[in-house]
């Protein structure tokens, strides 16, 4: 077979003529063009030929024409899309063409400078929301906002690919994708609804891309980063962004609470538009009316007080299920394409239900634990993810609320009215602590594990070696709390967050730290 510059010359000479190849992605390989009609430059960019024959390369053009009546200043146009071959028997290639910019992408600009002055970076960020709020207008989402696809020319934003992971998603192959080990997004700017492989996004996940890409801008790296793409999807389920400020003290406020809004696990939580965002990142009494603006305070675990920092129910509730249909092979690179992994129960076997969370996922993101129920029986499964199957662990019968150890070595869970240990092999089963009433529990990096164990008292925490129990929260029965749950410990701070519970209904509960 002829190489692809070549064979594209060739089957292209009447149209366009192709200079030189200017950069290769995990979807296409784009190259400087001359179109040779319209006497201008072009980038045409190819699609990979194990993508457009998995997702059928007539009904890709066909989604993706519907980007070309888009117009805007901060998008890239299309100019014109075709495939060659013609499903004739020859090389058959998709491609699509769109105006070549002189400049550079942010992507570019962040590898030499790293960061951002604060007022270009709103700036870009502004411009971005603007195309965006324009395109989901008409109903177009992006999916794949990341500052490879944001171009600068003359300083502004151009947003390029528009509709093109759409176009992917939709087409007639986009459910067959994850058997071929392709899938769309980048682990670093997707959103957790995304990450979990919801096929129907909102515009919502296009805020939460852009949030994550400003965030780039004014820090140097995305809100979550990691060696593998799990590692990296792990931390954006279950992690919250470090502090802006902490990081940079020039960053207003309201830029900060702005972008930790975009960044809301929770489309509901998010902006409802990128109009919106657009629009909270000039209001500088922002700060004063999001809740949450002030949840990067770190508070020592010695305070008394707390502070409220969401309105919402569990922390729990962060966690899905969805984790299964996301999660990516060991050794996987963060750039470029990823897999999805299923994680089949065994036969019989539903997942557990209860009041506590029955998947976890391991810090590194390499292990994956939850709890199968058969017969009324819970027992706690584990598997690496470079494995096949999952192990059922000897001795965590009736075990339910699974959490790892920071290293990923030991699984804590409750049994019986127990709080106990188990290592990843199944060996050194050991009780902590009694928990008549357990509501969450959280392996700490300083040693410690956290834990609800009864229905009217605050968290305790127990030696990970064993020992005795404290108590290191107190419920303030003035503001009527009757009891705390759902122990989260920040790792790296003497932060811990949890669910200070008043009643019930879903309305009564209150997300504090300490």
């Amino acid at each position: 077979m002829p190489t692809t510059p070549e064979h594209l010359t060739t089957v292209l000479a009447d149209r366009y003529r192709i200079e030189r190849e200017l950069g290769a992605g995990g979807m296409a390989t784009v190259y400087l063009a001359h179109d040779l009609r319209h006497d201008r430059k072009v980038a045409l960019k190819v699609l990979r030929p194990e993508l457009a024959a998995v997702i059928g390369a007539e009904r890709f053009l066909a989604e993706i024409r519907t980007t070309a009546n888009l117009q805007h200043p901060h998008i890239l146009a299309l100019f014109d899309s075709g495939r060659t071959g013609g499903g004739t028997g020859g090389v058959d290639f998709v491609y699509y063409v769109m105006p070549f910019v002189e400049g550079e992408s942010l992507r570019d600009r962040l590898n030499r400078d790293k960061q951002l002055p604060v007022h270009e970076a709103v700036r870009i960020a502004r411009e971005v929301a603007d195309a965006l709020e324009y395109a989901h207008r008409h109903a177009v989402i992006h999916r794949d906002i990341k500052p490879e696809n944001i171009l600068l020319h003359g300083g502004h934003a151009l947003v390029a690919d528009f509709g093109i992971a759409l176009a992917a998603s939709r087409s007639e192959g986009g459910s067959r994708m994850t058997e071929t080990g392709m899938s769309l997004g980048t682990p670093h700017y997707m959103s957790p609804e995304q990450a979990m492989g919801e096929r129907d996004i909102t515009a919502r996940s296009d805020v939460y891309a852009l949030g994550c890409v400003l965030y780039e801008m004014l820090t140097g790296e995305p809100p979550f980063t990691g060696p593998t793409p799990q590692a990296i999807v792990a931390r954006v389920m279950t992690e919250e962004p470090r502090s802006l400020t902490l990081q940079r003290k020039s960053i207003p406020p309201h830029v900060e609470a702005a972008v930790n809004t975009a960044l809301e696990k929770l489309p509901a939580d998010r902006f409802p538009s990128a109009g919106a965002f657009a629009a909270a990142l000039d209001n500088a009494t922002l700060a004063q009316t999001i809740p949450g603006a002030q949840a990067a305070v770190r508070l020592p675990l010695a305070r008394s007080t707390r502070l409220v920092v969401l309105a919402t129910a569990a922390i729990a509730a962060l966690l899905t299920f969805g984790l299964m249909r996301w999660l990516m092979p060991s050794g996987a690179s963060t750039s470029g394409r990823s897999a999805h992994v299923s994680v089949v129960l065994p036969q019989g076997y539903e997942l557990g239900s209860s009041q506590l969370m029955p998947v976890a996922i391991s810090h590194d993101g390499t292990r994956i634990a939850y709890v199968g129920l058969k017969d009324g029986k819970n027992r706690i499964f584990i598997r690496a993810l470079e494995e096949p199957q999952a192990m059922a662990l000897e001795g965590t019968e009736g075990g339910d609320g699974p959490f790892f150890s920071p290293d990923g070595q030991w699984i804590g869970f409750f049994a019986a009215g127990k709080l106990r240990k188990i290592t990843v092999n199944g060996a050194a089963l050991q009780a902590l602590a009694d928990t008549p009433f357990h509501r969450g529990g959280d392996w700490g990096d300083d040693g410690f594990i956290y834990f609800a164990p009864t229905n009217i008292s605050g968290i305790w925490r127990v030696p990970e070696g064993g020992g005795a129990a404290t108590e290191v929260t107190h419920v303030n029965a003035a503001a009527g709390e009757i009891s705390h749950r759902w122990p989260q410990r920040v790792a790296g701070t003497t932060t811990l967050l949890f669910a200070a519970w008043t009643g019930p209904g879903d309305d009564e509960h209150h997300v504090a730290m300490q």
